[in-house]
């Protein structure tokens, strides 16, 4: 049933990817290459440089036979910084503000441009999966939230420590981004992962991370369709764990232990944005493969781990159209709706029953209202199945989202 619902969505979907003129048209080179805050400031002249995005939100509970408070939150307020050295070397930085009391260094990285094409990249840097992780600013995605499907299988905001490249090929249309980095933490003494939020708390964001074995995660843009945007996103390598931290090479016992507590992510991507006069699109579609799963749900089992599926599956597709159309641009008043499904039980080994829980659906409607380029106003209404009963849970948001 999963596999049909998937062709109708993306046999639905590829027609409109034909032809157009993407809306947000002076955040690109040609007219339809995506740029997030950070790669704007490398393209911004000057030797220091500020930018910024973020908003607060209204969450209210809607479901329920009680009436249940709603929460006001300054959700995220992130600055960021740059500085250029020279006409090669610039660096960049990211501090994310959460909910006014939490700190967080989002991005840090010093890049040397070789040529438009080739540009060196290393230190803590996101990882170039799906459109979410990398262009997470209110400003580019409607809704108030995040799409909840980019906080379990990417899981966004989703960064490390790496080393690589990236840079334009013009002559191709290509847009790509390629990192050796360090992996998820699996076990720290305690499951990091598992079924109920995927892969969210194995993320190690440059904190006291270690690795001892690198991960490869790369993605590639084509632009070579007026208005239109497709990308191909991967990671892959295995879980970090401090079981093998000062582990005697000739201790086979330990060493099998360890590797127990390790499990390898094979993560795949492909996501599309479109617009065409008022009508905008954009989808996504996740695929992520695991192995070693049983040996890891038998050890973790008493430590507080023991369900990780051994597949995971999720898309998201978003239809708005722009009610205004008037020749001012930047002024846009879009309304939507996204279906969002996504399973972190899609697949389970022999000795795990899947759980429907897990198997989540999300569908958001409202309004997206741009008072000017980089600044708006949102409102939507959102429904999600309930984990618990398998109902639905009816929330309304509101908000505003800025980005300069």
């Amino acid at each position: 049933m999963r596999g049909k619902t998937l062709l109708v969505v993306v046999l639905g979907f590829l027609p409109f990817c034909v032809e157009g003129v993407l809306a947000q048209a002076t955040d690109s080179i040609q007219g339809y290459i995506y740029f997030n805050t950070a790669e704007r400031l490398l393209r911004t002249r000057g030797n220091l440089k500020i930018g910024g995005y973020g908003g607060p939100h209204y969450n209210q509970p809607l479901s329920g036979s009680t009436r249940r408070q709603g929460i006001l939150d300054v959700h995220r307020f992130i600055m960021l910084m740059g500085y250029q050295f020279d006409k090669r070397t610039q660096f960049i930085t990211e501090m994310e503000f959460e909910h006014t009391n939490q700190v967080y260094v989002e991005q840090a990285f010093l890049e040397y441009r070789v040529n438009r094409g080739l540009s060196l990249r290393g230190g803590l840097v996101l990882i170039p999966m799906g459109i979410i992780n990398l262009y997470h600013e209110p400003v580019v995605f409607n809704g108030v939230e995040r799409p909840l499907l980019d906080a379990y299988l990417v899981p966004s905001t989703w960064r490390e420590i790496g080393l690589g490249v990236s840079g334009l090929v013009l002559p191709l249309s290509i847009k790509y981004q390629a990192y050796v980095v360090n992996g998820f933490k699996s076990f720290d003494g305690q499951a990091t992962i598992g079924g109920a939020t995927g892969l969210r708390n194995g993320r190690q964001n440059a904190s006291n991370a270690f690795a001892y074995t690198p991960n490869f995660t790369g993605r590639v843009e084509y632009f070579g369709l007026r208005g239109l945007n497709l990308a191909v996103s991967g990671y892959f390598g295995p879980t970090q764990s401090t079981l093998y931290e000062g582990l005697p090479r000739a201790d086979e016992a330990a060493r099998a232990r360890a590797d127990s507590s390790v499990v390898g992510v094979r993560m795949l991507g492909f996501d599309a944005r479109y617009s065409y006069k008022g009508l905008k699109l954009m989808g996504q579609v996740y695929y992520t493969s695991l192995t070693n799963t049983k040996a890891y749900n038998a050890f973790t089992a008493d430590k507080n781990g023991g369900n990780l599926g051994k597949a995971m599956f999720g898309y998201f597709v978003d239809l708005g159209y722009d009610l205004l159309r008037t020749a001012d641009t930047d002024k846009q008043l879009i309304a939507f709706v996204r279906y969002s499904n996504f399973d972190t039980h899609f697949k389970v080994d022999e000795l795990l029953s899947a759980n429907p829980a897990y198997d989540r659906t999300v569908i958001t409607t409202g309004l997206t209202m741009f008072l000017t380029r980089g600044a708006n106003v949102k409102a939507d209404v959102q429904w999600q199945t309930d984990e618990s009963t398998d109902e639905w849970q009816t929330t309304f948001n509101t908000g505003f989202g800025i980005m300069f």
